[in-house]
């Protein structure tokens, strides 16, 4: 099932996609898609409906951020072997744990701001990870079942804030907007799979990022189970999980992104988002 939310900011309504990806609105079911519907029965009593019985939503609506109320964004930094060489740095004995803030939640297809002062932004398509079920302390063979779903993460950061300014990454990762997420939530069940899906990247149209989960160092599994020794994962959070090579910081010479740029970025079974970038107006 895919779940989503669509129409203007923070009018959202609950929907699904059926067979032919036309969006059904579940308003009649459900308020909307919160941490409360991504587990248990709830979200078997979702799976159940059969699509063609909602109504059916006309048009091309704006669509927000999947699910409304998570309360952590967790991020893995360097997990493709090829994306930390290019990084110039080693391979990871464990995986680099940093959070992004959850103001920087932006829609999948929404205008993404560069920061006051940036000139280091760059570009990251990322599978995410939504937990469906609290998790503390679970073994690697139990982690997926603590999962809802998949879905389609940018993780826009700025490698200035991120790596020249002293502390953590966090500074360079949570900046509003920094967030897109979606479309929609591919729940785990039609995802099959995790760790064999391809993913890529464009900017201006131009193949950027090219890769496949088959090569994360840590999968979602070893993930799930890692974060869950330091924090209870509850439903709803959000973990992203580390790009492929072909980031900016990565071309020779670097190239970051400026106001006007477009980027489009996949990955298989979860659909597709893009972004504008426009200068800070807030």
């Amino acid at each position: 099932m895919k779940l989503l939310r669509y129409g203007p900011k923070g009018q959202e309504k609950p929907g699904t996609l059926d067979a032919e990806g036309r969006i059904r609105d579940l308003s009649g079911v459900v308020a909307d898609i919160t941490p409360d519907q991504l587990h248990g029965p709830a979200l078997e009593a979702l799976k159940a409906i059969n699509p063609t019985t909602l109504p059916l939503v006309e048009g091309q609506p704006r669509y927000g951020v999947p699910v409304n109320g998570s309360r952590k964004f967790i991020a893995i930094g360097l997990n493709f072997a090829d994306h930390a060489a290019e990084s110039n740095l080693p391979i990871p004995e464990e995986p680099v744990v940093f959070t992004k803030a959850i103001t920087c939640l932006n829609g999948p297809n929404d205008d993404v701001m560069i920061p006051r002062g940036s000139l280091k932004t760059d570009w990251e398509v990322e599978l995410g990870i939504v937990i469906g079920k609290p998790a503390t302390y679970v073994t690697k063979a139990e982690a997926l079942d603590h999962v809802a779903g998949y879905v389609l993460i940018n993780d826009v950061s700025e490698r200035a804030f991120q790596t020249e300014r002293g502390g953590t990454w966090d500074k360079g990762k949570g900046c509003d907007t920094f967030g897109p997420v979606g479309p929609w939530i591919v729940t785990a069940d039609e995802v099959g799979d995790v760790q064999n899906l391809d993913m890529w990247l464009d900017l201006n149209g131009q193949r950027m990022q090219t890769g496949n989960t088959r090569t994360m160092i840590f999968g979602v599994a070893e993930i799930v189970s890692y974060l869950s020794e330091f924090m209870t994962l509850e439903p709803g959070d959000l973990i992203t999980t580390g790009t492929p090579p072909g980031v900016g910081l990565g071309q020779k010479p670097p190239l970051y992104l400026k106001p006007g740029d477009t980027v489009r970025l996949g990955i298989q079974k979860l659909g597709e988002q893009g972004q504008t970038f426009v200068e800070w107006t807030r």
